[in-house]
């Protein structure tokens, strides 16, 4: 007869069979993971190291070439500004050593900047176009005629280009100019500082390319204030470390037509391009110019406009 105990000591048996198997089983999916996770760690790792190798090659031969440039640079500008004024528009995000670079260029090339302007980010902001709007009309200097639109960066250009620009359309005075600078500061759309000295060129310098559901609005918001300040009387070329924002934005849009264009400023390259698509304006050409696809690398050289 079967006791009690028997059913007792097999049902443990068979309890920890099945534990048994479970712990066998689990200890071989495991090494069989393991396995493989460390295979695909290994080429991962070997996919990093090769694509850091790269980057560094890469980052040597841009150093090596933006050496090169920068020796070559004063017989590759200069001459093409003689006499040429320059002011800078910097966007959010501008980095200062391209805005100190592009001072000694366009030195180099004949030429002076004689001051900049620093937008903040709501100057570029969708939700504070409103604002910005109305205060453009509210200072706008006497003569001075806003083109027939709406568009907050268009209007805001315009009267940029015209507070800025010397020899072009009507001067303003400087109690006008003074009034204008110190009312877009105030309302937050201009850092403070000193107003540069009235340019025959400018150069909008786009920060980096925005990320967010407002980046398509800001980059727009920045295309349309260079093709203003172009409007508003100085030729004028907008330039950004990458092809994407703004300078994406302004190349096919044939409203824009008229500004020059150039990426890569962060390079010596692209610094150059920019100081050759300033003399270009100068002459009333543009162009787009820059490291992206579909674009010559730099202007050609051309005498300077009498």
């Amino acid at each position: 007869m079967i006791s009690f105990r028997y059913h007792v000591v097999s049902l443990c048996a068979v309890v920890l069979a099945l534990a048994l198997g479970v712990v066998l089983g689990a200890s071989s999916l495991s090494q069989t993971m393991l396995g493989a996770l460390s295979t695909d760690r290994a080429d991962l790792s070997g996919q990093v190291g090769t694509l850091t190798a790269e980057r560094d090659t890469a980052r040597a031969e841009q150093a090596a070439a933006d050496r090169v440039l920068a020796g070559a640079a004063p017989s590759l500008v200069g001459g093409t500004l003689p006499g040429r004024t320059v002011v800078v528009v910097a966007a959010p995000g501008a980095d200062p050593a391209d805005l100190e670079a592009l001072t000694g260029l366009v030195g180099q090339a004949g030429g002076r900047v004689t001051g900049s302007l620093t937008l903040t980010d709501a100057a570029l902001a969708p939700d504070r176009a409103d604002a910005l709007r109305g205060l453009v009309t509210r200072v706008l200097p006497a003569g001075v005629q806003l083109p027939s639109t709406t568009d907050a960066g268009t209007l805001t250009g315009a009267l940029l280009g015209s507070l800025v620009t010397s020899g072009r359309g009507p001067t303003s005075s400087p109690a006008e100019i003074g009034t204008a600078f110190t009312a877009l500061a105030d309302g937050g759309f201009l850092a403070p500082g000193a107003a540069p000295a009235p340019a025959q060129l400018a150069v909008v310098l786009a920060g980096d390319a925005a990320s967010g559901p407002d980046a398509a609005g800001r980059a727009t918001t920045l295309a349309h204030l260079a093709g203003g300040v172009r409007d508003g009387g100085a030729g004028t070329v907008l330039a950004a470390r990458s092809a994407d924002g703004a300078v994406a934005t302004a190349r096919p849009d044939q409203a824009l037509r008229g500004l020059s264009t150039v990426d890569g400023v962060g390079t010596t390259a692209g610094r150059l391009a920019v100081v050759l698509a300033a003399a270009e304006q100068a002459g009333g050409r543009a162009g787009a110019y820059g490291a992206s696809p579909g674009v010559s690398a730099l202007p050609q050289r051309t005498p300077p406009p009498a």
